[in-house]
């Protein structure tokens, strides 16, 4: 189970650097439409919530993480690929081993870090009501 630990590291780290970019762009980006326009990021989300859209988002991104997670599960398992590697953007990889391994560990740490980043995001915009930049 190890290795499937660490792919869910890995892959909750890539998830969470997206949604640490994706909380900070919302807050100068809106979706079109007068239903959104001056809210706060977290009061988008609780309108989205209750008029139905994010429950799409939730099945299809559901959908989606099952038809690849099973898959997944069982190659890493079985040993027939590495925690997180999808053979996505190889192109940018570093070509030396001991490169490609600092690579990895960075990724690593970025996501832990994106994780307990957006977590401290989301809780200084709840209890403050302000957006980004946190300052106050």
């Amino acid at each position: 189970m190890v290795p499937w630990y660490r792919e869910c590291e890995i892959k909750h780290g890539r998830i969470a650097m997206l949604a640490v970019v994706g909380f900070i762009t919302a807050e100068y980006v809106r979706i079109p439409g007068d239903m959104y326009q001056g809210m706060s990021v977290v009061e988008a989300h609780n309108a989205l919530l209750k008029n139905g859209p994010m429950y799409q988002l939730l099945f299809w991104i559901g959908m989606f993480e099952l038809i690849v997670t099973i898959p997944a599960f069982v190659a890493t398992q079985n040993g027939e690929r590495a925690p997180g590697d999808f053979n996505f953007g190889m192109g940018f990889a570093p070509k030396d081993p001991e490169k490609f391994k600092l690579k990895q560990i960075a990724e690593l740490k970025n996501g832990r870090l994106a994780m307990l980043g957006f977590s401290g995001m989301v809780t200084q915009s709840v209890l403050s009501g302000h957006g980004f930049p946190y300052v106050y």
